[in-house]
C-alpha cells in the first residue's frame, strides 16, 4: 500500500499555524481554524471584487468602468468551527455578486476545505 504524501504548501501552512497559535486541544486547534477562515475568506472575495472592477484596489491608473469600491458589508458566515465574520467588499452600482460566498448564503461549511486548499496553493 502506497503512502498518501501531503502537499509541501499545506505541510508548511499547517506548521505555520502550530507555530502562531500553539493549539494544547481540538478545541484549540478548531478556534485557530476559525480565526484564518474570516481573512481567507476575505482575501478571496477582494480578489473577486477586483475581478470584477477590472482593476486592483489602489489602482490610480484610468479605469473602463465607472463603478468603484465602495467600503464593505458585514456577514457573518457559519463554518463547521463555529460562526466567523467577514467583511464582504461592495461596489457603487451593487452589481458585485460574488461567486464564492453567494449572496444570503451563510452556510460555507461545505466549501471550507476547498477553501483552505485553495488558500495552500498560493
Amino acid at each position: 500500500m502506497a503512502k498518501s504524501k501531503r502537499k509541501e504548501k499545506s505541510v508548511e501552512l499547517a506548521n505555520q499555524i502550530l507555530e502562531n497559535y500553539q493549539p494544547k486541544t481540538v478545541e484549540d486547534m478548531q478556534n485557530a481554524l476559525k480565526d484564518i477562515f474570516g481573512p481567507m475568506f476575505e482575501a478571496m472575495l477582494k480578489g473577486e471584487m477586483d475581478n470584477h472592477l477590472g482593476y486592483e484596489s489602489n489602482d490610480k491608473n484610468e479605469k473602463e468602468t465607472d463603478n468603484r469600491r465602495n467600503g464593505y458589508g458585514k456577514k457573518t458566515l457559519k463554518t463547521s468551527a463555529g460562526e466567523v465574520d467577514v467583511k464582504v467588499p461592495r461596489d457603487r452600482d451593487g452589481s458585485f455578486d460574488p461567486q464564492l460566498i453567494p449572496k444570503r448564503k451563510k452556510d460555507v461549511s461545505a466549501i471550507e476545505n476547498k477553501v483552505i486548499s485553495m488558500y495552500a496553493r498560493g
